[in-house]
């Protein structure tokens, strides 16, 4: 009878190479960050009702850049329609919640570009697609590239996290058809132990991606920072203004939900909205 020791084995593999990359990657950026500051950066206190105003200048740089911006972001839907057909042709329909869930884990790397643009249209610069490609160029670069492989080793950690709670609560075996899993899951006690512990462990590592990825991104890419301070900035955001960054990790999950509908291509036009938003965050989280 088929297992899912093969979904297993390919998340670990995945995880451990994630994890070299991270390490072989930051050895490299270590070279570069000789001149940058050490210092974290202070932070404001945002009130909750400021969202609206950060929502709305996302709107305004979207609106005003709306053909390229679509232009980018056609990607994530296409990426997330391939995740769902790895789950469907590769036994793993186990794996299609927690693979759709991971844009949130991997957006703060994936909307790079966005910030760009967004810090552009800031200082009054031109600010198309091919402008959004030139962080290549930026000398914060290697740090962006560690710290989003860090949130890619996260990403894959979520997945094994997944694969654990399914086998402690419906597995071994994998799902015989999508109609039988969801009957298993909204039926069965073991079902509502899956949805549990998946709701919790997905909780904490929403919370934790939240907390270091959100302002250092932006941060990275707008001022001369280390990625030890970018981080700590970031964390502090986070501690400094928790009813504010709950709300925000709320709007971003609500956001991506609604973008999922239907086929993913909600994210179109969600994903350039709460980029563009999360450059603004960064702007009245992080005083000039």
């Amino acid at each position: 009878m088929a297992t899912i020791r093969n979904p297993i084995e390919w998340t670990m593999d995945q995880f451990r190479l994630a994890g070299m990359a991270v390490e072989s990657a930051g050895r490299a950026v270590g070279t570069t960050e000789a001149g940058a500051s050490s210092t974290p950066l202070p932070v404001r206190r945002l009130a909750p009702g400021e969202l609206r105003h950060v929502l709305a200048k996302g709107v305004e740089d979207f609106a005003a850049c709306r053909t390229d911006v679509i232009f980018l972001c056609v990607v994530y839907p296409v990426v997330g329609l391939l995740l769902a057909e790895l789950a469907f042709s590769g036994n793993m329909l186990h794996l299609l919640f927690p693979l759709a869930s991971g844009f949130a884990l991997v957006g703060p790397f994936a909307a790079v570009g966005l910030y760009e643009i967004s810090r552009r249209r800031d200082r009054k610069a031109t600010a198309a697609w091919p402008d959004a490609l030139s962080v290549v160029r930026s000398p914060a670069f290697g740090a962006i590239t560690v710290l989003g492989l860090l949130l890619v080793a996260i990403f894959l950690a979520w997945l094994g996290t997944a694969v654990a709670i399914y086998m402690l609560t419906l597995g071994p075996n994998p799902p015989a058809s999508l109609a039988t899993f969801a009957a298993d899951v909204a039926l069965t006690p073991a079902g509502w132990a899956l949805i549990a512990l998946g709701v919790g462990a997905g909780f904490l590592y929403a919370v934790l991606v939240l907390a270091i990825g959100t302002v250092s991104f932006p941060l990275l890419l707008d001022r001369d920072v280390t990625l030890g301070a970018a981080i700590v900035t970031s964390v502090r955001a986070m501690t400094t203004n928790p009813r504010t960054m709950a709300l925000w990790g709320l709007i971003v999950a609500g956001g991506l939900v609604l973008g999922s509908i239907p086929l993913l291509l909600g994210l179109i036009f969600v994903m350039p909205v709460l980029g563009h938003a999360t450059w603004h965050l960064y702007r009245a989280l992080v005083p000039c």
